[in-house]
């Protein structure tokens, strides 16, 4: 895949999603960089060419074969209404690419209960045609405008009777006296293709590498390795306390009677469990950050 016209052109996204993803391709391997002004990022591949797109647009662009292959959300993908094949799907919260929502809000004092309520009414939202699909599924006419940014101060300010808006805990609705009527879809980040290129074997095999490293990546954020040294007589009550993703590596050290114990566990409960360790009889004990796991 070395000569130009068989690179895989990728699509990253441009807008919020961006750090977190230049972030978890560093952590897959790849060193993606990009000038303040540029929509054209270095990445250290020679088998890729990477373009900087708005998530909105992403799907369009990769079902129409100007991009190989992209990482959008799975919301603009049904938006567009794009034919384009799904990778690999991409999701974990510290990553900043947790799964999301779509929802129907009005301010709490409104008399709108029910997507049956918006009858006639008015709506904002940036998602306009899959809300346009959802109302027409409950057999409700309403006008709704696209919105090109501060939604919720539309509706808080009297503007448009409801907005239909993206959310992750609800938190923001709320900080602007806004309540959750109804969540339309949910949806997560996905890496995906158009299906001339999947039918490509190099490209195809290129996804795929890239597709494992970046969930390896993924599922690295939730783990942590921990080691430590254990005596022969506290080796099964060290090991009964691992919760380890399969069976702990256990190895002799130089010492007759020691051994070295090396596993994976969920960072959430490491502080809890190393005391309990140190208790046990382990010493020596090391924690340390993961860049990628692959099951």
């Amino acid at each position: 895949m070395n000569p130009a016209s068989t690179k895989l052109k990728l699509g990253l996204p441009k807008g919020s999603l961006q750090e977190s993803t230049f972030k978890m391709f560093k952590k897959a391997g790849f060193n993606v960089s990009v000038s303040s002004r540029s929509y054209f990022p270095y990445i250290d591949d020679e088998e890729i060419e990477c373009v900087l797109i708005r998530a909105q647009e992403m799907s369009r662009y990769v079902e129409d074969g100007a991009l190989d292959c992209g990482i959008t959300g799975e919301d603009w993908i049904q938006e567009n209404g794009s034919d384009v094949h799904r990778v690999q799907e991409l999701v974990y919260a510290k990553t900043g690419m947790n799964p999301v929502r779509w929802v129907l809000a009005v301010p709490n004092a409104s008399p709108i209960k029910s997507v049956k309520d918006l009858e006639g009414k008015r709506i904002a939202t940036e998602l306009k045609g899959f809300t346009e699909k959802y109302l027409k599924q409950h057999g409700v006419k309403a006008d709704v405008e696209f919105s090109w940014g501060a939604t919720e101060v539309k509706v808080a300010s009297g503007l448009v009777d409801a907005i239909v808006e993206l959310t992750e805990t609800g938190s923001s609705l709320r900080a602007n006296n806004l309540r959750i009527v109804e969540t339309l879809c949910h949806s997560t980040t996905q890496f995906i293709s158009n299906k001339k290129a999947w039918a490509d074997a190099r490209k195809k095999e290129k996804m795929e590498h890239i597709a494992m490293l970046l969930l390896g990546a993924i599922y690295a954020e939730a783990k942590v390795g921990l080691k430590m040294n254990v005596s022969k007589d506290n080796l099964q009550r060290v090991i009964a306390l691992l919760p380890a993703m399969k069976k702990p590596t256990v190895s002799g050290l130089a010492t007759d009677g020691w051994f070295d114990v090396d596993t994976i566990i969920d960072e959430k409960i490491v502080r809890g469990l190393i005391p309990k360790l140190k208790e046990a009889g382990a010493e020596g004990l090391i924690e340390y950050p993961l860049n990628k796991v692959i099951y």
